[in-house]
């Protein structure tokens, strides 16, 4: 190890600040371009010792638990709290725009859709038992030390006043080590319990039920997928179809980026008669898209195909939607399959969708809307697309994980 003063130059993809020097870049996190400071390096990684001189974009952060000196160890849950949001929100942006260039692509990229304190809906806390005392809370970057949290700004209000509810449940599950899987409904708080080695014995899922029936504003416990208890269904409102989710189903981290990314769909799609929703999941954009539009909805996983299929049949005022169950990694939608839509949305995991996006290359679609949370597998899928003779309206980012350097996109293409 040793000790050097860095000026740093640039941030890197994981919001770590970088100086470039004789031996190569150094990683350092917590510090921004315009810093200068002492820090202790081992090999390319740096630990800030002091800031010399910071950078006109520093700001204080607004959570006792960010950064080196955070109470307990620095919560890995946020990297840039210490960002001043101009500067934030053009790195969002870049982040998406250095992926497309990566691959020869230069369009027209909007501002960022801005993310806000108190957005969140949906987390995932570690839980540790150590030496008979019980921590909930967020794994300090790169460790598997938790740091146990006593705020949190990115929360919704109503999901972090329920941290002690969380802590009681988390109590009762009487194991040493697992997660907890929280999404805010429309209903109360799912729980979902996961990582439990060996499930619960009968008299474990009785107690843990009676703790929760004692408990204000929670939905519903499961346990490794099984539901335990259930006190009312716990439900998210699509465009007024409202949707029972699946124990631990995928949701939008936030609300408010969910009505902007379908919103820049459904404005695309525009006057399409037949949509397919590709990775469909539970709904989350084929339920508002079936306002306007007769809509195919193609998703791998059974229980959320299933929660779709009941939403849209127990929904009024909207168009035919069909559900497919398929695994579009393995089984992509063909060219020939897809001759009968006027538009496709697809939002598939942070993998991408390439074998999709060759068959949609190939294809006479008119229409298609690409949502990513990966700006590197977007830039791939897209280069597919316009190779195919798809041009390239224009990319959204998104910014709905606060203060991280996770950043989602929306793009819109148009056949010709």
């Amino acid at each position: 190890m040793s000790t050097e003063t860095l000026t740093i130059q640039s941030l890197g993809a994981q919001g770590d600040g970088v100086a470039h020097g004789e031996k190569g870049p150094v990683f350092v996190p917590f510090s921004l371009p315009g810093d200068t400071v002492a820090v202790a390096r081992v090999k390319d990684q740096g630990t800030i010792m002091s800031i010399t001189s910071p950078s006109p974009d520093r700001v204080e952060p607004p959570c006792r638990h960010f950064g080196p000196d955070g109470v307990g160890g620095a919560c890995g849950g946020c990297s840039l709290q210490h960002m001043a949001k101009p500067a934030y929100n053009i790195f969002k942006r870049d982040s998406v725009a250095a992926a497309l260039a990566s691959k020869g692509l230069k369009p027209e990229i909007c501002p960022t859709f801005e993310a806000h304190p108190g957005e969140r809906r949906r987390l995932v806390y570690t839980v540790r038992r150590r030496e008979g005392a019980l921590i909930i809370g967020f794994n300090q970057a790169g460790t598997r030390h938790v740091v146990p949290i006593e705020e949190c700004p990115i929360q919704s209000p109503g999901l972090f006043s329920k941290l002690p509810a969380l802590k009681a449940i988390a109590k009762a599950c009487n194991s040493d080590a697992f997660r907890l899987v929280v999404t805010e409904t429309m209903t109360g708080l799912d729980v979902s319990v996961e990582g439990l080695q060996g499930g619960m014995a009968d008299r474990e899922k009785r107690g843990l039920t009676d703790v929760v029936m004692k408990l204000a504003g929670i939905a519903r416990v499961s346990v490794n997928g099984e539901i335990i208890i259930e006190p009312v269904k716990p439900q998210l409102d699509f465009g007024g179809a409202r949707v029972v989710l699946p124990p631990g189903a995928f949701t939008q981290a936030t609300a408010e980026a969910e009505e902007e990314m379908a919103r820049l769909a459904i404005a695309h799609i525009g006057k399409a008669k037949r949509v397919a929703d590709l990775f469909a999941g539970i709904g989350t954009f084929a339920l508002r898209m079936a306002r306007v539009a007769q809509v195919h909805a193609v998703e791998s996983d059974e229980k959320a195909v299933k929660a779709l299929d009941h939403a849209a049949r127990n929904t009024q005022g909207i168009k035919p939607v069909s559900v497919e169950r398929r695994d579009l990694f393995r089984r992509p939608m063909m060219a020939s399959e897809l001759k009968t839509m006027d538009a496709v949305v697809f939002d598939p995991p942070r993998a991408g969708a390439e074998d999709q996006c060759r068959e949609l290359a190939r294809s006479s679609v008119k229409k298609i809307v690409a949502i990513s949370c990966n700006p590197l597998t977007l830039a791939r899928d897209l280069a597919i697309l316009t190779a195919g003779g798809y041009r390239i309206h224009q990319v959204t980012p998104i910014d709905q994980f606060l203060w991280s350097p996770h950043v989602e996109a929306v793009a819109t293409l148009t056949k010709g």
